[in-house]
């Protein structure tokens, strides 16, 4: 058995502690340097085995052409667009919609665990995952529904601080040690490979402005909401850096892009999609940026993000 390479427990401990408050505060890490297995290269002239993992940000459901019903995976998201510029030998798409940390071990309708794709000999893992353990489908509908009540003020950030602390917060909190977890069983069933751990799109103007009824929530929770995706990409950056993985900034990018703008300018559908794709959801440009997103990354060589 290969032994994984990892800091003294103590040091990890505290590194482990210092993510999870950087996630729920908003504060910044430096990651003490560690030292990686030894790697297959990943560079653009090698072909490489790619095992792309995630949930519906990953698979793109409603872009066409469709190829898995059950997970809604797309042959036109970032993934298949990754693998064919990269021209990866063998190439296993197990991303599906509505999954969470959870189903990295168990099963998802006709989908298998969906670690059961990564093994020794694979080079390059995407993992794009967490938001639907944090409840992005949940949050939107609540954040719509409350937005009636108050469409000027902030009842869905009002409903979540109700017991006196961000229960959203508080969620991105609980979903670090899942997200941790997945990363360390990814490095312990392949060793070798360059784990690549991709954030969320810009969702929300960055600005915090609003764009109600286009988008129905209220006036004042379009920050808030903003501001939970930023915390939520914080975390998968911070996880990242902590268990030797590089992490895709995917927001920066996208800025500009979100659910509000014009048809013709966003990536990102509005909950009711004018273009193929499901709701709060890339469309194909917006699963060709995330594709650049990591290209870019994969280009730059292995390191740290």
């Amino acid at each position: 058995m290969t032994k994984d390479i990892r800091p003294a427990d103590r040091t990890r401990g505290r590194r482990r502690a210092a993510v999870l408050g950087a996630a729920l505060g908003g504060c910044a890490l430096v990651a003490a340097s560690t030292t990686p297995a030894a790697a297959h290269s990943t560079g653009p002239g090698r072909a490489l085995d790619y095992v792309a993992l995630g949930d519906s940000y990953t698979s793109g459901p409603g872009i066409p052409a469709q190829v898995d019903a059950n997970c809604a995976r797309s042959d036109h998201n970032y993934p298949s667009l990754v693998a064919a510029q990269h021209k990866a030998a063998t190439f296993t798409d197990v991303s599906c919609a509505g999954a969470t940390t959870a189903e990295m071990w168990q099963a998802q309708g006709s989908n298998k665990p969906q670690l059961d794709a990564v093994g020794r000999d694979t080079d390059l893992v995407t993992v794009q995952i967490g938001g639907n353990d944090v409840g992005f489908g949940p949050i939107i509908a609540t954040c719509a529904r409350l937005a009636a009540q108050d469409p000027t003020g902030d009842p869905c950030k009002r409903s979540y601080d109700a017991d006196g602390y961000d229960q959203l917060a508080l969620a991105v909190l609980k979903t670090a040690p899942k997200v941790d977890k997945v990363l360390r069983a990814l490095h312990a069933r392949a060793p070798h490979a360059r784990v690549v751990v991709v954030g969320y799109p810009d969702l929300l103007p960055d600005d915090g402005t609003g764009c109600f009824p286009q988008v129905p929530f209220a006036k004042g929770d379009f920050p808030y909401l903003r501001d939970t995706e930023k915390r939520l990409n914080l975390m998968l950056r911070l996880v990242a850096a902590v268990n030797r993985a590089e992490y895709v900034d995917t927001y920066g990018p996208t800025v500009g892009h979100d659910m509000c703008k014009s048809p013709a300018d966003r990536w990102i559908e509005p909950l009711q999609p004018a273009a193929p794709a499901a709701p709060a959801h890339p469309n194909a440009k917006g699963e060709q940026a995330m594709a650049q997103a990591v290209l870019d990354r994969l280009g730059r060589g292995r390191g740290r993000y």
